[in-house]
C-alpha cells in the first residue's frame, strides 16, 4: 500500500518545480520541436506581442503630453488636445488589433502543437515494452499525458507570452524614463533592491507552504482513489464512516496549511500594495520638487508615474511567471524522458500491410532461463525444454508462481529470455517482425478486459475492419450470439467500463469471439474457465473447443478436468518441468500431477 501511495503522490505532484539552469532550459526548448511545423504562426504571434507591448508603452508618453498641452507647456507633438486624444485612441486601437492577432495565432500554435505532444506521448506509450510498464504505475503515466501536457499548454499559450511582455515592458520602460527624467529614474531604482529582497523572502515562504498544501491534497486524492477503486470492500466491511472520518481528517490538515499560506499571501499582498503606492507617493513627492524647480513638467511627471506603475506591475508579475516556468521545465523533462525511451515496435507498420508472415505453428523452447527485469535475483524459469507440433494442444499445470504464465508471456515476446531460445517454425521468434508475429498469436485470458464501447467494437478488436457478418459468425461460434441478441441494442449494446455490464461468462465468450475473428495460428488459454459457474463454463468450453480446432494451443489450467484430452501435459514446479505426459500417464506416476488431481477431487467432495 505504501508503494502505491508513493506512486500516486508522484502522479498528483506533477507540477513540482525544478531549479532553472542551462540544462533545464534545454529540456523546455526540447518541446519547441513540436512548434516547428507551425513556426510561421508562432513568428506572427511573437511580432504581434512585441508591437502590442510597444503600442501600450506609448500611452504614458501621450498621456503626459496631453496634460502638458492643457497646461500650455507642450513642445512635442501639437498644441491641440483633440489631436493628442485621437493619437491615444489610435494607440489603443492598434494595440487591440495586435492583441487579437497575438491571441489568435498563439492559440493555433498552442492547440495544434500540444495535440501533437499528446499524440506523440500516447504513440510512444503504445510502442513501449512490458518492462517499462513493470516500472511505472498507470496513475503516473496518465499524469504525464494529462497534467504535464496541460501545464505545458498553459505555459506555451500564456506564461511565456506574458513573460516576454513583462520583460519587454520592464526593459523598454526603464530606458524611456531614463531619457525622460534621469534624476527621478535614479531615485526610483534606488528603492528597488529592498522591495525585491522582501518579495523574494515572502515568495519563498509562500511557495513552501503551497508545496505542503499540494502534497497534503495529493494524500486526500489518494484516499478518494483507493476507496472508489475498492468500493465493494468498503461497503462489505461497513467502513463508510471510517473512510469519511479519514478523508475529513486529511482535508482538515489541508485547510490548516492552506490558511497559513493565505496569511502569508495576505501579508505579501498588503506589502506589495503598500510598497507600490508608497513608491508612487515617493516618486510623486520627489517629482513634484523637480516640477517646482522647473526641471520637469507636470505632463512628464504624469508620464513617469504611469511608466513606474507599468514597470512595478511587471516586476510583481515576474515572480509568479518564474514559478510557472519552473513547473513547465519539470513537466517538459518528464515528458521528454518518456519520448526518449526505446520502443519495441512501430505501431503503424503492420497496418500499412507490411511484413505478413506465413506461420505454421510449431513451437520449441530450448534451455530457456528467465528472471523478470524488476526481480533479477529471482529465477522464474530454469532450463525449460519442450516442443509443440503444429496443431497440438498442450497444458501447463502447477501451483501459483511455478512459471506457467511466464512461459506464455515469453512466447508473446513481452520479455526476452535470459538464456536459451524460443523457436517458431524452427526460427528464433526474435527474428520475426514483432507486430506481424503477434498478429498470429491469440489469447483468451482468465480476467477478460473489455473496452468501454459496444459489443460489436469489442469483438471487432480482434480484426479491425471486419464485416458485420464476420462479427456475427464469430459470436455464434463463441456461443455469444444468443445472449447478445437478447439485449435491446444487440451488438451495439455498450458493455460499460471494463465490461462491468456483462457477466463473467458473457465477457469470456466475447473474448473468445474476438480471438475467433482474429483467427490466429497459435492460441493461449490462460485459465479461461477457472472463475465461471457450471453452466457458463460448459458454454465457454464448447466455444473454446471450436476455437482450438486446427490451432497450436497452450492451455494454463487450474481445473484439471478441462485438460484431460490434450496431447501433452507439462507439470511445472519452481520454474522447472518436473513431469510430462498425457493425463492417464501422469496419473499413474503418483507424482505432483496425481497429487493435484487428488486435491481437486477432495475439494470437490468437500463442496458436495
Amino acid at each position: 500500500m505504501t508503494d502505491n501511495n508513493t506512486a500516486n503522490k508522484t502522479a498528483y505532484s506533477s507540477e513540482k518545480k525544478v531549479k532553472l539552469n542551462k540544462r533545464s532550459f534545454q529540456s523546455l526548448l526540447g518541446i519547441y520541436k513540436f512548434i516547428i511545423p507551425y513556426k510561421w504562426q508562432f513568428i506572427v504571434g511573437i511580432l504581434s506581442l512585441v508591437f502590442s507591448s510597444l503600442s501600450l508603452l506609448t500611452f504614458p508618453l501621450a498621456s503626459g503630453e496631453l496634460i502638458d498641452v492643457a497646461s500650455g507647456n507642450s513642445s512635442w507633438i501639437s498644441e491641440s488636445i483633440n489631436t493628442i486624444a485621437l493619437i491615444l485612441l489610435a494607440v489603443f486601437f492598434i494595440q487591440s488589433i495586435f492583441s487579437f492577432v497575438r491571441v489568435y495565432f498563439f492559440a493555433q500554435v498552442n492547440e495544434k502543437s500540444m495535440a501533437d505532444v499528446r499524440l506523440a506521448l500516447y504513440s510512444k506509450l503504445m510502442s513501449l515494452p512490458m518492462t517499462f510498464y513493470d516500472q511505472h504505475r498507470t496513475g503516473e503515466l496518465i499524469s504525464r499525458i494529462t497534467s504535464d501536457v496541460s501545464l505545458l499548454q498553459s505555459t506555451f499559450s500564456t506564461t511565456l507570452a506574458e513573460l516576454l511582455r513583462q520583460m519587454a515592458t520592464l526593459l523598454i520602460g526603464v530606458v524611456v524614463i531614463s531619457f525622460m527624467a534621469p534624476q527621478l529614474t535614479a531615485f526610483m531604482l534606488a528603492t528597488f533592491p529592498v522591495l525585491v529582497i522582501l518579495a523574494v523572502l515572502f515568495g519563498k515562504k509562500i511557495r513552501k507552504l503551497s508545496k505542503t498544501t499540494q502534497d497534503q491534497l495529493a494524500d486526500t486524492n489518494i484516499i478518494v482513489e483507493e476507496t472508489l477503486q475498492a468500493i465493494q470492500a468498503v461497503k462489505s466491511f461497513t467502513s463508510e464512516l471510517f473512510e469519511i472520518k479519514k478523508y475529513n481528517a486529511s482535508l482538515t490538515a489541508v485547510v490548516g496549511t492552506a490558511l497559513k499560506a493565505a496569511v502569508y499571501r495576505g501579508l505579501f499582498i498588503s506589502f506589495v500594495i503598500f510598497a507600490l503606492f508608497g513608491g508612487i507617493v515617493a516618486v510623486i513627492w520627489y517629482g513634484a520638487s523637480l516640477v517646482e524647480a522647473g526641471t520637469l513638467t507636470v505632463g512628464e511627471l504624469i508620464s513617469f508615474v504611469l511608466y513606474t506603475t507599468l514597470i512595478g506591475g511587471s516586476i510583481a508579475g515576474l515572480g509568479d511567471l518564474y514559478g510557472q516556468v519552473q513547473k513547465a521545465v519539470g513537466a517538459s523533462e518528464r515528458v521528454l524522458a518518456i519520448l526518449s525511451k526505446q520502443e519495441e515496435l512501430d505501431p503503424t507498420q503492420y497496418y500499412r500491410g507490411k511484413n505478413q508472415l506465413n506461420i505454421k505453428g510449431q513451437i520449441e523452447f530450448k534451455n530457456v532461463d528467465f528472471s523478470y527485469p524488476t526481480r533479477n535475483d529471482i529465477q522464474v524459469l530454469n532450463k525449460i525444454n519442450f516442443t509443440i507440433n503444429r496443431g497440438e494442444k498442450i497444458a501447463l499445470v502447477g501451483h501459483s508462481g511455478a512459471g506457467k504464465s511466464t512461459i506464455t508471456q515469453l512466447l508473446l515476446r513481452y520479455y526476452n529470455v535470459d538464456q536459451g531460445e524460443i523457436l517458431l517454425d524452427k526460427q528464433n521468434i526474435n527474428k520475426y517482425d514483432l507486430l506481424a508475429y503477434r498478429h498470429h498469436v491469440g489469447i483468451v485470458p482468465q480476467e477478460v478486459i473489455l473496452f468501454g464501447g459496444s459489443i460489436r467494437e469489442n469483438i471487432m478488436y480482434g480484426r479491425p475492419g471486419a464485416s458485420f457478418e464476420e462479427i456475427q459468425e464469430a459470436a455464434e461460434k463463441a456461443n455469444a450470439k444468443s445472449f447478445i441478441e437478447t439485449f435491446p441494442e444487440g451488438f451495439d449494446t455498450l458493455v460499460g467500463e471494463r465490461g462491468v455490464k456483462l457477466s463473467g461468462g458473457q465477457r469470456q465468450r466475447i473474448a473468445i469471439a474476438r480471438a475467433i475473428l482474429k483467427n490466429p495460428e497459435i492460441l493461449i488459454l490462460d485459465e479461461a474457465t477457472s472463475s465461471l459457474d457450471a453452466e457458463s463454463e460448459n458454454l465457454v468450453q464448447q466455444a473454446l473447443d471450436r476455437l482450438m480446432e486446427n490451432r497450436t494451443t497452450i492451455i494454463i489450467a487450474h481445473r484439471l478436468a478441462t485438460i484431460k484430452k490434450v496431447d501433452q501435459i507439462y507439470v511445472l514446479k519452481s520454474g522447472q518441468i518436473v513431469e510430462q505426459g498425457t493425463h492417464d500417464e501422469l496419473n499413474q506416476l503418483e507424482g505432483d500431477y496425481s497429487n493435484l488431481v487428488k486435491l481437486q477431487l477432495q475439494s470437490a467432495g468437500h463442496l458436495a
